[in-house]
């Protein structure tokens, strides 16, 4: 016949309400106690209450936990439950955790005296915060762990569990051993001993198989019992309403919420799942902008990528022109940016930071052969062990000039932009597509393009863009440049637009409006006559017209020989700065914050002095926000930073 669950932790929870010191904590919608560690004895009961008839352990049987265990330190171990003689020290059944090992200890008395034999169950992850149901079944000398109701782990040992293992003047204990020395420290919402049968096809049919039940607490119970009359609820509950400083952290369902505060701008939000919403938040205006950090570099920097990589910080990887040394990765570092890795590069140009999974990549576009003649532009990936990029896919390019990583349909792609081949411009950029089997991206498109410079991926609904930045076709600069859509499984060309020397594309969102800048670097064409100036002339900015279904003009900027656009937002207001980098007489020239002033278009609003500014990115850290541009023609970065009223 089936034997009735015997329930530990309902057992250990007095008639009245949790004992002294034990705490209901809610998370991620499951409800579970937390221990006391200063009196482990009270969290004690004799075993026969819960063996009325006999007084011996059951020979076979299952132990279902659910529990939410917190990381713990290296070599030490959390004990879940125990049951141990009143005068002795030793543990007749028990089960403890330590990092990715679960342990099950018993006594067995055939030999004189008796020994304790433990059963190691490896690589078992349950210090990671997380909900897990174990079901631990024991028979003889088989014993089987099955985690969340995944594939069980079996092992067999020597010493099988004792046919006749007297439980007399023995009590179990809550989540310890009698001493305050391994006290578990996380969540505990189900403890269930199952005489004679192997509980997990019980357990495993549950929707939600981390909290899947056999026998709970009442007042861990996912609906409360109704009160009496006007009485307010019996067993109080308590969430864990976290509230996390510092950096912008992830919002995942894991982080569902939670509420993040973020300092610098001192606000709160809350996270649903994907996004962090805006609970308080004081709203910020730009009011200037100062010198934050002036930092020398390996050599001129064409480009430059911030990026954060979760759980280790902020970066940014410099594309340096000259080699040797190379490029230069540096690590925001108590406010500031220090250097922290050096990678061989041969003229590069950009950096593109993207993950796959968990995987983390870091793209570079060399512009030269290297010592061998070879001309490869080559991905790395971060090495957690080693906490440094490292050499991951070295793929052909021609001069390339940038990557552009992007998601279409659960695909990863990244796209290459070739500059030119030996004179020639005229050229294909190549499209990969990544291959999970290999592990490696393979061609997947190429396209034609004319001394192109830059690629920048957007979505609008459910439709993906590609444009690319066509700079010089070998006669003129000024040509078409093409935006892209996706459509059966390949890009198609939309739209094409005439640029001046194109070397970049930023698109950005105002509202539901939709916004695409070109910079313009240079206007030229050899059958023309020259003009007065190649390099004082208009960037242009698209906006998208849903009728017509295509990018029209909304506004003209003067610049000279810009080559970035980026735009950030601080507080209510949108802004876009470009990167001046030569005026036809000076590579010292002022870049602009242009602020958005809706009717009016954007209106300059601050003059940087920058020299042959290459590229700009915004960036926020807990401390504020933050301009960083590159210089083309002097070895000096510098960090800017936005101050708000």
């Amino acid at each position: 016949t089936e034997l009735r669950p015997l329930d530990i932790l309902s057992e250990a929870v007095p008639a009245g309400g949790p004992a002294r010191g034990m705490r209901v904590f809610q998370v991620q919608g499951v409800r579970g106690f937390q221990l006391p560690a200063s009196r482990p004895r009270a969290l004690g009961f004799p075993a026969s209450r819960l063996f009325i008839h006999c007084d011996r352990f059951p020979e076979e049987f299952s132990i279902i936990v659910t529990l939410r265990a917190l990381r713990v330190p290296a070599k030490r171990n959390e004990y879940i439950f125990t049951l141990m003689l009143e005068e002795s020290p030793s543990v007749l059944v028990g089960l403890r955790y330590a990092p990715d090992k679960l342990h099950f200890l018993f006594w067995s008395q055939e030999r004189a005296g008796g020994w304790q034999t433990r059963v190691t169950f490896p690589n078992v992850s349950l210090s990671d915060n997380q909900w897990h149901t174990l079901v631990l079944a024991v028979s003889g000398q088989s014993f089987s762990l099955t985690v969340d109701c995944s594939i069980p782990k079996d092992v067999v040992v020597e010493t099988p569990f004792p046919a006749s293992l007297s439980v007399r003047k023995a009590s179990f204990y809550l989540g310890n051993r009698r001493r305050r020395k391994g006290v578990f420290t996380g969540l505990l919402r189900q403890l269930v001993l199952l005489p004679g049968a192997d509980a997990t096809p019980r357990i495993c049919h549950a929707v939600n198989l981390k909290v899947a039940t056999l026998s709970v607490p009442t007042v861990l119970q996912d609906v409360p019992a109704k009160p009496v009359s006007n009485e307010v609820l019996k067993y109080p509950y308590e969430t864990d309403m976290k509230v996390t400083l510092g950096a912008r952290p992830r919002c995942t369902k894991q982080e569902k919420a939670q509420f993040w505060f973020n300092a610098s701008r001192r606000g709160l939000y809350l996270c649903n799942g994907s996004t962090w919403l805006s609970m308080l938040e004081v709203q910020h205006r730009l009011d200037y902008v100062e010198e934050y950090q002036n930092l020398v570099t390996n050599s001129e920097t064409m480009g430059i990528e911030v990026f954060s990589i979760p759980k280790v910080g902020l970066f940014a990887a410099m594309a340096n022109r000259v080699t040797p040394p190379g490029s230069a990765i540096y690590r925001w570092t108590d406010g500031k940016f220090v250097h922290y890795q050096n990678i061989p590069t041969h003229q590069a140009q950009s950096w593109k930071y993207f993950t796959i999974g968990k995987k983390i990549f870091l793209a570079v576009a060399n512009f030269e052969q290297n010592e061998r003649g070879q001309e490869f532009s080559v991905i790395y990936k971060w090495s957690r062990r080693k906490a440094k990029f490292i050499t991951y896919q070295r793929i052909t390019t021609h001069s390339a000039r940038d990557w552009e990583a992007f998601v279409i349909e659960g695909e990863a792609f990244l796209a290459v932009v070739n500059h030119r081949e030996g004179n020639n411009h005229n050229i294909d950029s190549v499209i990969y597509r990544w291959n999970p089997r290999t592990g490696l991206f393979e061609t997947n498109q190429t396209i034609p393009t004319s001394g192109a410079y830059d690629w920048e991926f957007f979505t609008i609904g459910p439709y993906s863009f590609l444009a690319v930045a066509n700079t010089f076709n070998g006669t003129s600069t000024k040509i078409y440049s093409h935006i892209y859509i996706w459509l059966s499984g390949s890009f198609q060309l939309f739209q094409s637009i005439l640029t001046f020397g194109a070397a970049d594309w930023e698109v950005f969102h105002i509202g539901d409006r939709v916004f695409l800048a070109v910079a313009n670097s240079h206007s030229y064409d050899s059958g023309m006559p020259a003009p007065s100036n190649f390099y004082a002339i208009n960037s242009s900015i698209y906006e998208l017209n849903i009728t017509a279904q295509m990018f029209v003009k909304f506004q003209d900027l003067l610049t000279y020989s810009a080559l970035d656009w980026e735009f950030f937002s601080v507080g209510d207001d949108s802004f876009l700065v470009v990167a001046n980098s030569f005026d036809g007489f000076t590579f010292s020239v002022n870049s602009i914050i242009y602020r958005w002033q809706g009717y009016e278009g954007f209106v300059a609003a601050h003059h940087l002095p920058t020299v042959g500014c290459r590229d700009w990115e915004a960036f926020h850290t807990a401390e504020g926000s933050y301009l960083f541009y590159s210089s083309a023609k002097e070895p000096l970065s510098k960090v800017l930073k936005l101050k708000t009223t």
